[in-house]
């Protein structure tokens, strides 16, 4: 205990400004304590700034990674998990869609096409004024084929005819319908012009 307190005496009594610097090794202890302790301090500082701080910029940032990795490694699993189903799906939705392109008449069709809008008004008891094929119209994914029909006869038939029309086979819309009367304003007889669009995948060309 005496050389403790004896030491804190010359710590507390120490003076730098008295040192020579020349002459480290002849130091009093208090001193030579002095600049060990001095370079401990100035180690841990260097060390903390030099690696640690560096290191813990670097833990915080894998830390981050984790959090992202994470997530991405749940995402999978789920869609692993769940593969299957989706497989199924993409099958269903390959086999919709091809059906979807069955529907859709090809060049070599639409003649048969322009046959079965004849027999439909024929059908419901119009008279087939005129079936007049327009330019086609290409869009993104399909090529579209106006058709421009002209037909007469009373409300029920032309109700009767759209019906059919809706019904065919083949993906068939009906657009800009006009009916006035034919002829003598007192007469039964109608006329309706309507243009009939069906559609052609483009990837058939």
């Amino acid at each position: 205990m005496a050389n403790l307190n004896e030491l804190v005496e010359q710590l507390q009594g120490f003076d730098v400004s008295a040192l020579d610097w020349e002459r480290v090794g002849v130091w009093p202890l208090g001193g030579r304590i002095f600049i060990w302790v001095a370079a401990v301090v100035v180690i841990i500082v260097g060390t903390f700034f030099g690696v640690v701080k560096d290191k813990n910029a670097q833990l915080e940032s894998a830390e981050r990674s984790e959090v992202t990795l994470k997530k991405d490694f749940e995402g999978k699993a789920f869609e692993a998990a769940n593969l299957d189903k989706y497989r199924k799906q993409i099958a269903e939705m390959e086999d919709s869609f091809e059906a979807l392109k069955k529907q859709l008449p090809d060049d070599t069709e639409v003649p048969d096409l322009v046959d079965d809008i004849d027999e439909k008004g024929t059908q419901s008891r119009l008279v087939i004024e005129s079936v007049k094929l327009q330019p086609e119209k290409p869009a993104e994914f399909y090529i579209e084929l106006p058709i421009n029909i002209k037909v007469s006869g009373g409300y029920h038939e032309f109700g009767a005819f759209v019906s059919g029309i809706a019904g065919m086979p083949r993906i068939v819309t009906l657009h800009d319908f006009s009916i006035k009367r034919d002829g003598d304003k007192n007469g039964s007889n109608l006329s309706m012009d309507v243009v009939a669009k069906t559609y052609r995948y483009k990837d058939q060309e």
